[in-house]
């Protein structure tokens, strides 16, 4: 298992979209460690494979409070199948848009199918916070950013910010 480099706006590649699994093997699932010591490791709640620059439908969530009683999920090409009438606002943020926290209104309840870890499709209704956050990390697979819930105005400004820091903060050796 290894931590990634995060993938970063403005880079193309988060605006690509991933390809499905067809199988579950060796590869698949050291991804699937590698993504999860990833997220801890930046102390997120998900991560979508394109962030670390792999064009692959999988996600790795885990939206439990406490520290002691983790509750890993992994979804292998996530595909949402239901969404609620009922909406709910959170302040999304994003491993991949530092020091950025954007309100986006979302369905509050979602149903999704998967493949899980071991290969077993599945399928699961979820609310709140991890509802919020599936759909978030499918928009990744998608190539769609919380800023594109922004106006272009706004979105653009926060493009160039974030494009400054990123050149000012490189070390040329």
């Amino acid at each position: 298992m290894s931590v990634k480099e995060l993938i970063t706006v403005p880079d193309d590649i988060l605006r690509e979209i991933s390809e499905p699994i067809n199988k579950v093997e060796v590869n698949e699932k050291k991804l699937i460690k590698d993504l999860f010591e990833t997220m801890y490791y930046h102390n997120g709640i998900g991560l979508a494979a394109v962030q670390v620059g792999i064009l692959k439908r999988v996600i790795v969530l885990d939206v439990s409070k406490n520290e002691n009683e983790k509750k890993p999920l992994c979804f292998i090409n996530p595909e949402i199948k239901k969404l609620g009438k009922e909406m709910s606002t959170y302040e999304e943020g994003c491993l991949s848009i530092p020091n950025t926290f954007i309100e986006i209104e979302r369905p509050e309840v979602c149903t999704v199918s998967y493949i899980d870890e071991n290969g077993d499709k599945k399928e699961m209704e979820c609310d709140g916070l991890l509802s919020t956050c599936l759909q978030h990390e499918i928009n990744h697979l998608d190539g769609k950013l919380i800023i594109d819930y922004l106006s272009k105005i706004k979105k653009d400004l926060l493009i160039k910010k974030l494009s400054k820091q990123k050149t000012s903060n490189r070390v040329i050796v």
